[in-house]
């Protein structure tokens, strides 16, 4: 069957079903600022599993197109170098909403798939997984529908945490989830891997084909399964998976869909199509950029759109590692509408805007490309070892907007690593300003709209009374709220402080003669206060008059921590210069950390002036001081404003400290004397951000405790090593001494080690024709820089030689050809080390006496290798 015939199929028995065909959804959500991108067929569908919204069917069935390329849902990297992995792709999905449930649902899935008039897929070829603790599962598959109990795998909490399991689906951090049971399907034992829960389960044997979600819960942020209002049923088939295993392929390149793809790609590229990873990556990259583009989304440096541009830019690179010159992108977007133009109209209407946009993106990437290259050689002509510094990847980046995903691609063709997590200290900046402006971490739960006014009272006490003037649960208007029901509060007045300006929103009690509501956090909407919390005893009415209890102890840590942040601001600009400027915030109770403009990291001295600064003022202990005026006067006085605080007609103007040491415009909440913040300690400083340095810090009890732990810890550092605290320095200093003494000898015996095996490898060498040798082997733990050694010492040791050396390592081959003396008459190193790639998966090529490759197929290497000496006889007798 073809791609196109199997999609209609699988939407035909659900119509016979009685499911209704729904339209895919756009691949930017509406109404759900929790994802990136649709990623999953049941998106559209979330506020019917929570109840929130009604339909005129209870059975549905799509073909919904889905990308992951950015957010937590990401297959990015892998795409191109895996047989399944895509940017984008399509799951065929059916939804029960309140209707049927597991039976019916793991029925309905057994039929297509193994019904002689439906899939007729062969029932020993299929295996299914369920959720450790789901006997009903395990009943339905094995007492109902026939499979013994070797085919039924139970998979409990695997990743670490309370329903984090393969067999535990959730869309996001909050939502709709639930068990769920998979289908796999066994390609047979020729391919490695085993079946999933073991050890061998990321091979390719056993592919997931159907995933059969059972929702029941809906995951609150605290962590707490609430159940859905109707159990319902999510359900997914990859299109690709299903339609690689029904026309006989292994890999979903195979399958016709990507045949068609990948010609087109090949001829724009100017390149024959040969299977090769890069031509993989065009063909998939041109799908999600066409569909992206389709549903509204343009390239650029943020969210979506620089998702988008992300995954352009790396289709160009591949292509231009395939040899296209100029830009050739855009020319693949028709081959793309003749394919899916039909059940995707929106590429049809669409396709001209499409092939603009690609165009002018390639265009400017082109220009890009040229300067980052360059500037990447630089660096790398420089590199000492294998690691691209974080530094280096952040400079093209944010200097020469050269991906990083790019310089990984250039960096594993060299065999080198990036420092990842330099390059993300680096970005955090730029990463948070990113989450905050396109908001999609947000709690899918907590999404409110509120138009009614809040008096805010929490300056000068913690309890108030108020009325109720709005309830809501999941964003709805309600009446009341009952025992058990998660939900928001707005009250008329409210001691309750909204998060704003750094500082996180108060928790306490709204309650009432025993009915008592658990406030969990505060935010505000326009001039609403929201108290986001349970009902924990009773039921609170709308209209009602409530007591609001502000906990004391959270809000005077938080306070505590808020002053210290303002002292921290002054002591800096006192310490390193009035350049510093507050660039964020966020202060809990827990701990501060304050984000500034400063061009280098803080030396420990400054760090140590710094913190004694704030302590000096904290022991001054003088009043903390108020005064509402407007903006303009305080301005006069010298009032700073704080970051993210946002400044009407009135303002209030913060002091505190000797010789109005530190003046601010501040709405948070506050000590009432500098003393009561008791001790300010430094704990963390970082660079987050070219230009900004982080601050992180403690107060008053928590720096004590901080204090006498680190204490305890250096005592028993001491005892460790039997000396006394303050001989720490001497000791430690001796002990480095040691060991580096002992790693100069490790690596004198790594040498003489290396040098008895290049001695016993060049013993094995062949002899041909003319005087020449080959040598052929497997070089058992070696890494890239250990096969560069060892090619050295053996091209000293064979003067007239072919050498092919190869080893595999986690599903990877490392390749190494090296040609000396006579034998380059005949053998050119690059074409020999490329003869070996093209047959494990990889491609590769250098210099006429040294070259390099990789491989992803590492089954292949040893009919590989038996081919080499064919293969160089070959190139001799010609």
């Amino acid at each position: 069957m073809k791609t196109a015939e199997i999609r209609q199929a699988f939407l035909k028995f659900f119509e016979s079903k009685n499911h209704q065909i729904v339209r895919s959804s756009s691949l930017v959500p509406h109404d759900d600022p929790t994802l990136l991108f649709t990623n999953a067929g049941m998106n559209q569908f979330k506020d019917c599993f929570l109840g929130a919204e009604k339909r005129p069917y209870t059975r549905a069935t799509t073909a919904q197109k889905c990308v992951r390329a950015g957010g937590k849902h990401n297959d990015l990297e892998n795409v191109g170098y895996t047989a399944r992995h895509h940017t984008f792709f399509e799951m065929m999905g059916n939804f029960s909403f309140g209707d049927y449930f597991k039976q019916d649902a793991i029925a309905f899935a057994w039929e297509f798939l193994t019904s002689p008039e439906w899939l007729n897929l062969p029932v020993e070829k299929l295996l299914v997984t369920i959720y450790e603790n789901d006997d009903e599962a395990y009943d339905i598959w094995h007492k109902q529908v026939g499979l013994p109990d070797h085919k039924i795998i139970r998979i409990g909490d695997n990743k670490g945490a309370p329903y984090a399991s393969d067999n535990f689906w959730a869309m996001g951090d909050t939502g709709p989830c639930g068990p769920c049971t998979e289908v796999f399907y066994d390609h047979g034992e020729h391919i490695w891997g085993g079946p999933p829960g073991s050890p061998e389960e990321d091979g390719d044997r056993f592919i997931e084909i159907w995933n059969i979600v059972f929702m029941q819960f809906n995951r609150q942020s605290s962590g707490e399964m609430q159940p859905l209002p109707a159990p319902s049923v999510d359900t997914g088939m990859g299109l690709e998976r299903i339609s690689a295993i029904l026309q006989g392929v292994h890999a979903n390149y195979e399958i016709d869909l990507f045949r068609d793809l990948l010609n087109a790609s090949a001829q724009a590229i100017g390149c024959t199509n040969e299977d090769q990873p890069s031509l993989r990556v065009v063909a998939d990259h041109i799908r999600s950029c066409s569909f992206l583009i389709a549903d509204g989304v343009m390239p650029s440096n943020e969210g979506r759109g620089y998702v988008l541009r992300r995954i352009i830019r790396r289709a160009c690179r591949h292509g231009h590692k395939l040899g296209a010159r100029g830009s050739f992108f855009h020319h693949i977007v028709a081959a793309l509408v003749a394919e899916m133009g039909e059940a995707y109209p929106e590429l049809k209407d669409q396709q001209a805007m499409i092939e603009r946009v690609l165009a002018k993106e390639e265009e400017q990437f082109a220009r890009t490309l040229e300067h980052g290259l360059q500037i990447l050689e630089q660096d790398l002509a420089e590199l000492k070892g294998q690691v691209i510094p974080g530094a280096v990847v952040f400079k093209l980046y944010d200097t020469y907007g050269f991906p990083v995903d790019l310089t990984g691609d250039i960096a594993r063709e060299r065999d080198l690593t990036l420092d990842l997590d330099g390059f993300e200290s680096a970005m955090e900046a730029q990463r948070e300003r990113a989450r905050a402006a396109s908001q999609f971490g947000i709690d899918y739960n907590e999404l409110v709209r509120v138009d009614v006014d809040t008096d805010f009272t929490g300056y000068d006490q913690t309890t108030d009374k108020g009325q109720i003037v709005a309830l809501l649960q999941e964003g709805n208007s309600v009446e009341q709220l009952a025992e058990g029901d998660e939900g928001v509060i707005v009250l008329d007045r409210t001691p309750f402080y909204a998060e704003s300006g750094g500082q996180v929103g108060d928790s306490g009690i709204i309650g009432l003669n025993g009915h008592r509501f658990e406030v969990k956090d505060t935010t505000a909407v326009g001039t609403a206060t929201l108290h986001h919390g349970v009902m924990v005893e009773g039921t609170l009415t709308l209209g009602q008059m409530v007591d609001a209890v502000v906990d004391d102890r959270i809000r005077l840590a938080t306070a505590l921590n808020h002053s210290a942040t303002h002292l921290l601001h002054a002591a800096l600009r006192q310490v390193l210069g009035d350049h510093v400027q507050q660039k964020g915030s966020l202060v809990n109770s827990q701990r501060l950390r304050f984000d500034f403009s400063h061009f280098e990291a803080l030396t420990a001295e400054e760090l140590g002036e710094i913190e004694t600064l704030v302590n000096s003022q904290i022991r001054a202990n003088t009043p903390v001081t108020t005064e509402l005026t407007d903006i303009e006067t305080a301005k006069q006085k010298g009032a700073m404003a704080l970051f993210g605080e946002k400044y009407g007609d009135q303002v209030r103007v913060l002091s505190m400290g000797t010789d109005h040491f530190s003046v601010e415009l501040c709405g948070g909440t506050h000590v009432n004397r500098t003393g009561d913040i008791g001790l300010l300690h430094i704990i963390a400083e970082s660079g987050i951000a070219s230009g900004v340095r982080r601050l992180e810090a403690i107060t008053g009890e928590a720096a004590l405790r901080w204090l006498t732990e680190q204490e305890k810890r250096l005592q028993q550092a001491a005892a460790s090593l039997k000396a006394k605290p303050e001989q720490l320095s001497e000791r430690l200093d001796a002990l480095q001494g040691r060991n580096r003494e002992l790693e100069r000898e490790l690596e004198q015996l790594k040498a003489k080690q290396a040098a008895n095996a290049g001695n016993a490898l060049a013993d094995e060498a062949i002899a041909l024709q003319d005087d020449i040798q080959l040598l052929v082997k497997t070089v058992e733990g070696a890494d890239g820089k250990g096969l560069r050694g060892l090619m050295d010492q053996l091209k000293q040791k064979l003067p007239n030689a072919a050498i092919l050396l190869a080893a595999s390592h986690d599903g990877k081959v490392n390749l190494i050809a090296g040609v000396t003396g006579q034998a380059q008459q005949f053998v050119h190193a690059g074409k020999l080390v490329n003869h070996v790639a093209e047959q494990v998966g990889g491609r590769g090529g250098g210099r006429p006496d040294m070259a390099q490759a990789g491989g992803t197929d590492p089954s292949a290497l040893p009919d590989a290798l038996t081919s080499v000496q064919g293969w160089v006889v070959e190139q001799m007798s010609q």
